[in-house]
């Protein structure tokens, strides 16, 4: 019976060879129109939501949150469908990833690259993505800071040229105080959405157990740099401690693949909180805990 099974198998695997399969092309076509008709779905149910006068802004905050986890959860699972047939594929798989990763946490995507083939792993995308990975797991809750020195502007000179000073986050963090480490861009207006709610917590906390540092990290993407983040700090009222023309390694050093990113760091450079937890109303919260006021 054995050998039997066995040549039944044999046979279908024949016949399997002998369909058409879809190209790498038309695979990728596919789930991109998938993307497209999740993403119009979305828009859709917003633009209803919105329009909705019998809601209340509260209640339409809600109703988005909700929408947004539902579309995410879509992207999400039509990637994996397509990386479950397509774990060796070194022309599908890291296109796929590259659109679906941000939406994932750290341990469900760790898992999800685990299965992949060494040669998609091998790939520039998903080698980048591993790499990250491993840089966030030496700097996650209950990990030391890692340390970093950046080319801090501190002014200018009569001319106007800069004049530089070597500052690095070990001057502020570890030193007794409790800090909250944001890293932000001027160019990056979730980043300025973020500032209001920073610029209150400092208010309300900073003194002898607790501080706000902000590190400009990215500048150059935009084709800005020291100027335009000394000048947009001052137009935000941003008074507490800063960092500027921090360039990449800052964020390459966390893992840090999208700004805003705070780190809550305790007296001692333990890392607290970072990410996810430390957005809008979290971070308040979280610094009221550690604090214990």
């Amino acid at each position: 019976m054995k050998k039997i099974v066995l040549m039944a198998a044999a046979a279908l695997t024949v016949f399997a060879g002998c369909k058409n399969q879809k190209s790498n092309e038309e695979i990728l076509a596919d789930f991109q129109a998938g993307i497209e008709s999740v993403m119009n779905e979305y828009r859709e149910a917003a633009e209803k939501i919105d329009a909705d006068e019998a809601l209340t802004d509260e209640q339409k905050d809600t109703k988005f949150e909700a929408l947004e986890e539902t579309a995410i959860g879509k992207l999400v699972s039509s990637g994996r469908k397509v990386l479950a047939k397509n774990p060796t594929n070194v022309e599908v798989a890291p296109k796929v990833i590259a659109n679906i990763y941000s939406y994932m946490k750290d341990d469900e995507l760790d898992a999800l690259l685990a299965p992949l083939s060494e040669e998609v792993k091998a790939t520039e995308v998903v080698s980048y993505i591993l790499g990250n990975l491993e840089t966030k797991k030496a700097t996650a809750v209950g990990k030391k800071f890692v340390d970093f020195t950046v080319d801090h502007v501190a002014g200018v000179d009569k001319d106007g040229n800069p004049i530089y000073e070597k500052k690095s986050l070990s001057d502020f963090v570890g030193k007794g105080k409790v800090m909250l480490v944001d890293f932000w861009s001027p160019w990056c207006p979730p980043c300025k959405a973020e500032i209001p709610n920073i610029k209150a917590i400092w208010e309300q906390y900073q003194g002898d157990d607790f501080d706000v540092l902000s590190v400009a990290v990215w500048e150059e993407s935009r084709k800005m740099d020291w100027r335009n983040t000394i000048d947009t700090a001052a137009v935000y009222g941003m008074k507490w401690l800063q960092l500027n023309n921090g360039h990449q390694e800052p964020a390459s050093l966390y893992g840090i693949d999208g700004i805003p990113h705070m780190i809550l760091f305790d007296k001692d450079g333990t890392i607290l909180k970072r990410g996810d937890d430390l957005r809008g109303e979290k971070t308040a919260k979280a610094v009221a805990e550690v604090l214990g006021r």
